[in-house]
């Protein structure tokens, strides 16, 4: 790899890195936001809710623009637009503030999702081997920093205000500086002429869509409600209680870590299929467990097996686009916040309806459709539209 791949991955890192940083640091904050809003649960549920849809919207218009100028442009935009739209959900003084601010702060979150891995995915393309996870690892590492951040601005004692436009101002920082370095347009696809390339076929793509939305409707049970089980089902303490989301994404970003390696060697389509049998086991010690330790060992089943399904996910899209249009990507990006959003009303009814453990026996059967859908990871390039020969030359006279 020569200098410029290499500062390439490093920009890119930088966007994903900020991305899980301001990203986490507006979740840890939302049981503030609830406080300061005087919101009820159901309230705040419709209120977050509403961030993916919008971003789904994000993730669309991501695809239109990146279509014609590259994705790198749109990300140098979108990456310092969720920064400001964190910093004024956390400022908001009024109902219709908070809104407007989280409104953009998904519109925003939808079209850096898409861009940053459609530069992920080109840098993987030059490097010509997986790389993809260990981006998503980036990602992990900036959500722990955003959470800590969050818990070391309450301890001094700092606004919500004043935490986010803290993280806000670190996020722009990182992201002006890891913009000038990613990959330009001719760069992103260098053999390919803008708009030119095969039509992208849509069968794969909902094929390994679907793959990550059953991969998120399990993200959003562990996410939202690891805290709630391993307190109301197993008795554990608040501290313990903690523990269990702590291991679940300990264990993603070790997966995440060596994600690459296992890639190279066992091919995209094992490592879906393991991943989906060790995450549904993992959700089934977790629906079953006896005790607080055995649940989160449980947890930190599930965040190992799933791991890899999303950068894989990425990586499958950007090859069935040579052309590096980030069409495919922007597709893909869609079912995250499908799954987001249906995980979240899913997961709910079920553990109101019967109980906690049924909530996650849900979640460990559809693993086994992440299991059956693996073979749609093994995707390629599609043909290249023929081309008629040229008529022959007519003899001169």
């Amino acid at each position: 790899m020569d200098l410029r791949d290499r500062r390439a991955r490093a920009a890119v890192a930088g966007a994903y890195l900020v991305q899980g940083f301001c990203f986490a640091a507006l979740l840890t904050q939302t049981g503030v936001l609830q406080e300061k809003f005087g919101f009820s649960d159901g309230e705040l549920s419709l209120v977050l809710l509403a961030v993916p849809v919008v971003a789904g919207v994000g993730s669309v218009v991501a695809g239109m623009l990146t279509s014609r100028f590259g994705s790198s442009p749109v990300l140098r935009a979108g990456g310092p637009g969720v920064c400001l739209a964190i910093a004024l959900a956390g400022l908001s003084a009024a109902h219709w503030q908070l809104f407007a601010a989280l409104a953009l702060v998904g519109l925003f979150l939808g079209i850096v999702d898409a861009t940053m891995n459609m530069q992920g995915v080109s840098v993987e393309r030059r490097y010509g081997r997986p790389v993809l996870n260990s981006f998503h690892a980036v990602w992990s590492v900036g959500a722990i920093l955003g959470a800590l951040a969050t818990a070391g601005t309450a301890r001094l004692g700092w606004s919500v205000g004043a935490s986010m436009s803290a993280v806000a101002a670190v996020g722009v920082v990182l992201a002006l500086l890891a913009g000038p370095a990613q990959l330009k347009r001719a760069e992103e696809a260098p053999d390919t002429e803008p708009g030119a390339g095969p039509d992208i076929p849509w069968r794969p793509i909902v094929l390994v869509g679907i793959a990550m939305m059953l991969m998120f409707i399990a993200d959003s049970a562990v996410s939202n409600w690891s805290a709630v089980f391993m307190d109301h089902a197993l008795s554990a303490s608040t501290s313990v209680a903690a523990l269990g989301l702590a291991a679940y994404q300990t264990t993603m970003l070790i997966g995440r870590t060596a994600g690459d390696r296992v890639v190279r060697r066992f091919g995209p389509a094992g490592v879906v299929s393991v991943g989906g049998v060790v995450g549904g086991l993992g959700l089934a010690l977790v629906a079953a467990s006896p005790s607080p330790a055995v649940g989160i060992a449980g947890f930190a089943v599930v965040g190992l097996g799933l791991s890899l399904v999303v950068p894989q996910s990425f990586s499958a899209a950007g090859r069935l686009d040579p052309a590096g249009t980030g069409v495919a990507i922007a597709r893909v990006n869609l079912f995250n916040y499908v799954g987001f959003v249906v995980g979240a009303g899913l997961i709910g009814a079920v553990a109101e309806s019967a109980s906690l453990r049924w909530a996650f026996v849900v979640p460990a059967v559809l693993a086994a459709g992440i299991v059956a859908l693996a073979p749609a990871f093994r995707t390629h390039a599609p043909a290249a539209p023929a081309v008629a020969p040229a008529a022959p030359a007519a003899p001169a006279p």
